[in-house]
Parts: structure tokens; sequence; C-alpha cells
């Protein structure tokens, strides 16, 4: 059985996993909504301008976060991807 150190520690990553999860929920009923937006206005899924500085704004955050920016960059990317996927559905429906 861990100690109450380990077990502390572990609770507060739960609860931060759990606050990833319900803010990647939050953000993708959001961006959900912006491919319907764009699909009905005709507009494209992706906008490589609007990606780029998100990736830059991203990176900066991260090494002011002492975060490494290339996980963080990795992350978004991911998270875009997903986005952009989404966004190429909605377009189709």
């Amino acid at each position: 059985m861990p100690d109450a150190t380990l077990s502390d520690y572990r609770d507060s990553i739960d609860n931060i996993d759990a606050a990833l999860v319900f803010l990647l929920a939050e953000r993708f009923k959001v961006t959900q909504a912006v491919g319907r937006y764009k699909a009905t206005a005709g507009l494209p899924a992706a906008d490589p301008g609007r990606e780029a500085a998100q990736v830059a704004r991203l990176r900066a955050l991260a090494v002011t976060a002492k975060l490494d920016p290339e996980f963080s960059e990795k992350f978004l990317r991911f998270i875009i991807d997903e986005v952009i996927r989404h966004h190429q559905v909605a377009a189709k429906v």
C-alpha cells in the first residue's frame, strides 16, 4: 500500500487528469460549433495561418510555464488534427 505522501500526489494527478478531460471536452464542443459554422459558410476546414499562430503562441506559453515546447507543440498538433478531421466530417454532412 502506498504511503500517504504518494497517495496525496496521486490524488492530485487524478484531479488534474479529470480537469484536462473536461477542458478538452469543452474545447471540442466549441471547435465542433466552429466546424458547423465553417461548413454552412463554405469556409475551408483547415486554416494554416491560424494553426501556425496557435503553435507559436502555445510554444511561447510552454516556455513561460517551464514545459517542453516540443511536447506542447506535439500535443497541440494532435488536437488540431482531430479538430480538422471533425470539421471535414461536418463539411460532408
